[in-house]
C-alpha cells in the first residue's frame, strides 16, 4: 500500500468508466465449437494486470490470464472459429482475444451490439495504457506485482519468511544470513514484519543501482546535481552526440522528475534514471525509429520483409494452415505473403502446401484477411512513446505495398475465381496495370506504391501489352517451377518441370512482379525486363552467393529476387537470412511462425524506418558501377573499418525461465553477436552469475573490428548457463549497427517469439569509432 499509488500502472485511467466497467465484469458466451457455447463471468482484478474468470471444472472453479499475455483484441467474428461455429448474424456481438505465443484464442459473444463494443474498448483503452507506461514504470510495477503475490496472508506486510519467497519470485538467491540482515535493517519498528515506510525503504535498497550512482557522481559537479552544462558534458563526452546546450535544456525539460530541480534547470538522479530509460537514452538511434529512409528509390533498391508458406501456423507436412497465420506475419510489418493455391471442392480455390496433410483454407477467407490487416494501424506514433512498445506493438503494420506470391497449382476455372476474388475484394488497392502512360524501364517506388497490391505470378505476355490496343492473347500454358514441385522432388524424386494453362484474368494483373525460370546472370541481364524476377531455393541462393556474389549483386540492381527454404526443412525450420542480404536480394523469405535466431535476425534488419517492412540497401548495392563482393572486400566505398566497443555493464529483471520450479534461479550470461559479411561475424560472452536474474553486473568489455558497417546486424543474447546441458534463453535483441547509440544504453529484451519482456533489459557502454 506504501508503494502503490505511486506505482500503479493504470494511475492514468482513474475514475475512469472503461476501467470500473472491466473491473465490475459481466457475462459473456465462450464459444469453443457449434455445441459447446458457455456463459462465463469475466472481471479485471483488482491489481488491473489480470483478468479472472469462472469455470465449471470441479479442481478449477476459477482462471485467470495476464493482460500481458494478450496480443490483440478484435471485435466481430475475426477468427475461424467464429467464422465457423456461429451465425453471419451474430457478427456484432462477437469478439476475439488473441494471445502471444502459441495459446489459443478466446472466443467470446455478448448480449449485445453495445456491450461487445464496450468491452473491445475498455480492453484496448487498458492494453494501451499498460503498453504506453515508460520501461521504468513496468519495471516498477513488475517488482510492486511480485511483492503482492509474496504477501500470502493479504495484510500489507511482509515477513522474514515472505520476503525469502518475494526474492526468489524476482529471480534472487540470497543465503538466510544475508535475507535476515535486509529484513533487519529495514524493520526499524523491531515488529517483525517491514509494513509502509519499511517496505517502501526496502524497496528503495532493493532497486538501488550502484552503476548509475557511479556515473552520475561523476558529472553531477552542481551541488550534487547536474547543471545543464553538467549534463551538455555528458552528452558530448560519454554519449559521443552532436549536443547543443539547448539540447540539454530540452532534456532537463522532458524527463526531470523534481519541479524545483527543473526550475533551476538542473537534473537528479531520478531525472537522469528516467532519460537513461527512454528513447534518448535506447540502444536504438530515436531518429531512426520512424520512417526516416528514402523512399522513392525504386522497390528493388529495398531489402522486404518476407514470409514464406505464410499460411502455416507450425510445420510444412502436417500443420493447420490458417488465416491467423497471414494477420501475425502482417502485425510484423510482413509485406510479402506467399500463397499456395490449389483447386478446391465446390469449385472453390483453397491454400495449402501442396503433396502434404497440411490443413486447407479458403482461398477468399485469406484475402480478405490479408485486405483488413495488411495496412491496419491502431496506435500512432505519439500514442506508443516508449522506445520498447512502439517498435514491437502488435498492431504496428505499414502502409508501404504488400507483394502477394501466388504458387498456383489450379485448373482454369478456378483461377478465373482467384482473380475474381483478387480484383472484388482488393478493389482499387489491387495495382493492376502499370503506373503512367507510357512502356515503364523500371519500378515505381514504395511511396508511390503505399497502399496497394502487388501480384507476383506467371504471366502470358510483356508489359508492353498495356500499351498495344493489338493485344489479343488469351489463355495458354506457362512453366511452372515452384516450391510445391521442389517439395514433391525431395520426397518422392519426382519431375521438376510442369506446364499449366494459365488463365487471361489472373495473367492480367500481374504488373510488377512477373514469375520467369533462372537461367543465369548473363541470360537474364541480355533477355529480361526490369519486372522478371526469379525465385530462388535456398541451396541455389547460398551456391550463387559464394561463386558470383558481384553477377548476383549486379543482377538485384536491376531486379527483383525472391529466395526461399529448401523443401527438406519440414519442420519449418529457416535459412540465415544475412549471406542473401549481403548480396542484394530483396524478398528474402523465412518461415515467420518459427521462432529462431534467423527469425530474431529478421526482425532486426527491419526494425529501424519504422518497422515498415522495408530498409533501403547501401548505396553500394544500388550503383551499378559497384563492384562489391562480401566474400573478398576489396577497395572500395563499402569498406569502412570500424572498431565497436561493447561493455556488458548490468542487467535489470530478467525472467525466471523455469517458472514451474518454485526455488529456480536463472544463472545469466550475455553474449553479444555481429552477424555481416564474412569478414565482420563474431561472437563474444561474458562469465554467467550465480543465482542472479534480478540485478546481475558483468562489467565486462569486448573489442569488434568491423569492415562493413552498413551491413552489420548488433545481437545481444541473455542466456541461462547450465553446465550439463543446452544453455536456455532469457532474451534478445537485435538492431542495425548503423542504429546503435554511443554511450551507457539500455538494451530492451525480447522473448523467443519476438514479443517484450516488459521489465527485463541489459545496461551496457557502446562506441563505435574509426579503426586506426
Amino acid at each position: 500500500l506504501a508503494l502503490k499509488g505511486k506505482y500503479d500502472p493504470i494511475k492514468s485511467l482513474e475514475g475512469d468508466e472503461d476501467l470500473q466497467f472491466l473491473l465490475d465484469g459481466g457475462n459473456l458466451v465462450k464459444i469453443r465449437s457449434s455445441s459447446w457455447k458457455k456463459p462465463r463471468f469475466y472481471r479485471l482484478q483488482d491489481d488491473c494486470k489480470t483478468l479472472w474468470h469462472e469455470s465449471k471444472k470441479t479442481l478449477r472453479p476459477s482462471r485467470t490470464f495476464t493482460l500481458d499475455d494478450i496480443e490483440s483484441v478484435r471485435k466481430g467474428r475475426q477468427s475461424e472459429g467464429l467464422k465457423k461455429h456461429t451465425d453471419a448474424s451474430v457478427e456484432e456481438l462477437c469478439f476475439s482475444i488473441f494471445f502471444k505465443g502459441s495459446k489459443k484464442n478466446l472466443d467470446l459473444m455478448a448480449a449485445s451490439d453495445v456491450e461487445a463494443t464496450r468491452w473491445v474498448k475498455a480492453l484496448d483503452k487498458v492494453l494501451n495504457n499498460m503498453r504506453n507506461l515508460s520501461h521504468q514504470k513496468k519495471s516498477e510495477h513488475w517488482i510492486i506485482n511480485c511483492m503482492r503475490k509474496a504477501d500470502k496472508n493479504a495484510d500489507n506486510k511482509m515477513t522474514l519468511k515472505e520476503l525469502k519467497h518475494f526474492l526468489r519470485q524476482i529471480n534472487v538467491e540470497v543465503d538466510d544470513t544475508y535475507a535476515e540482515e535486509i529484513f533487519k535493517k529495514c524493520d526499524t519498528s523491531n515488529s517483525d514484519s517491514l509494513e509502509d515506510s519499511e517496505i517502501k525503504h526496502f524497496y528503495d535498497m532493493l532497486t538501488h543501482r550502484e552503476e548509475i550512482d557511479v556515473i552520475y557522481g561523476q558529472y553531477s559537479k552542481t551541488e550534487g546535481q547536474m547543471s545543464a552544462s553538467d549534463l551538455l558534458n555528458f552528452l558530448l563526452n560519454e554519449q559521443r552526440e552532436q549536443a547543443t546546450p539547448e539540447d540539454a535544456y530540452k532534456l532537463i525539460e522532458k524527463y526531470e522528475v523534481d519541479e524545483i530541480a527543473k526550475q533551476k534547470k538542473r537534473m537528479t538522479k531520478d531525472g537522469f534514471l528516467m532519460y537513461l530509460h527512454h528513447d534518448d537514452g535506447s540502444i536504438l538511434n530515436p531518429a531512426h525509429k520512424p520512417v526516416y529512409q528514402d523512399m522513392s528509390q525504386p522497390l528493388n533498391h529495398y531489402y522486404i520483409s518476407s514470409s514464406h508458406n505464410t499460411y502455416l501456423m507450425e510445420d510444412q507436412v502436417k500443420g493447420p494452415s490458417s488465416t491467423e497465420a497471414y494477420i501475425r506475419a502482417l502485425m510484423k510489418s510482413c509485406r510479402c505473403v506467399e500463397l499456395d493455391c490449389w483447386d478446391g471442392d465446390n469449385g472453390e480455390p483453397v491454400i495449402y502446401h501442396g503433396y502434404t496433410m497440411t490443413s486447407k483454407v479458403l482461398f477468399r477467407e485469406v484475402i480478405q484477411a490479408i485486405k483488413d490487416y495488411a495496412f491496419k494501424v491502431s496506435v500512432t506514433e505519439e500514442e506508443t512513446p516508449d522506445f520498447i512498445s512502439s517498435m514491437f506493438f502488435s498492431f504496428q503494420t505499414s502502409e508501404y505495398p504488400v507483394i502477394l506470391s501466388l504458387e498456383n497449382h489450379c485448373t482454369l476455372e478456378q483461377q478465373k475465381l482467384m482473380a475474381h476474388y483478387l480484383i472484388s475484394i482488393l478493389g482499387e488497392a489491387l495495382l493492376s496495370k502499370p503506373l503512367g502512360y507510357t512502356i515503364p524501364t523500371n519500378f515505381p517506388s514504395p511511396e508511390e506504391l503505399k497502399g496497394k497490391f502487388l501480384i507476383k505470378g506467371k504471366r502470358l505476355n510483356k508489359l508492353d501489352a498495356f500499351f498495344n490496343k493489338n493485344n489479343t492473347i488469351e489463355d495458354d500454358s506457362v512453366s511452372e517451377e515452384d516450391e510445391a514441385a521442389d517439395f514433391k522432388e525431395n520426397k518422392q524424386n519426382g519431375q521438376k518441370k510442369s506446364k499449366i494453362k494459365l488463365a487471361k484474368q489472373l495473367s492480367d494483373i500481374v504488373i510488377y512482379c512477373k514469375s520467369v525460370h533462372f537461367s543465369g546472370f548473363e541470360h537474364a541481364r541480355d533477355n529480361q525486363d526490369f519486372y522478371e524476377m526469379s525465385s530462388f531455393k535456398e541451396s541455389k541462393a547460398f551456391n550463387l552467393a559464394d561463386t558470383s556474389a558481384t553477377a548476383f549483386c549486379h543482377h538485384n540492381m536491376d531486379k527483383l529476387s525472391r529466395i526461399y527454404p529448401a523443401g527438406s526443412r519440414t519442420n519449418s525450420s529457416n535459412y540465415n537470412p544475412v549471406p542473401m542480404w549481403n548480396v542484394g536480394c530483396q524478398i528474402v523469405a523465412l518461415n515467420f511462425q518459427t521462432p529462431s535466431k534467423e527469425m530474431h535476425l529478421n526482425q532486426g534488419r527491419f526494425l529501424p524506418n519504422g518497422f515498415c517492412g522495408y530498409i533501403l540497401k547501401p548505396e553500394f548495392q544500388r550503383s551499378l558501377s559497384s563492384q562489391f563482393n562480401p566474400n573478398t572486400l576489396t577497395k572500395g566505398p563499402w569498406l569502412k573499418r570500424k572498431t565497436f566497443h561493447v561493455m556488458v555493464v548490468s542487467g535489470q529483471q530478467l525472467p525466471k525461465i523455469n517458472k514451474e520450479k518454485h526455488k529456480s534461479i536463472v544463472d545469466p550470461l550475455v553474449r553479444v553477436e555481429v552477424c555481416g559479411v564474412p569478414a565482420d561475424n563474431a561472437s563474444k560472452e561474458t562469465h554467467y552469475i550465480d543465482n542472479n536474474g534480478f540485478n546481475p553486473t558483468w562489467n565486462e568489455s569486448f573489442k569488434f573490428v568491423i569492415h562493413v558497417p552498413e551491413l552489420a546486424l548488433v545481437r545481444f543474447v541473455v542466456e541461462d548457463y547450465d553446465s550439463t546441458s543446452q544453455n536456455d534463453l532469457i532474451g534478445h535483441y537485435c538492431l542495425p549497427l548503423t542504429s546503435v547509440q554511443n554511450g551507457y544504453r539500455h538494451v530492451p529484451l525480447l522473448t523467443k517469439r519476438g514479443d517484450v519482456i516488459c521489465s527485463a533489459g541489459l545496461f551496457v557502454h557502446l562506441m563505435l569509432i574509426d579503426a586506426k
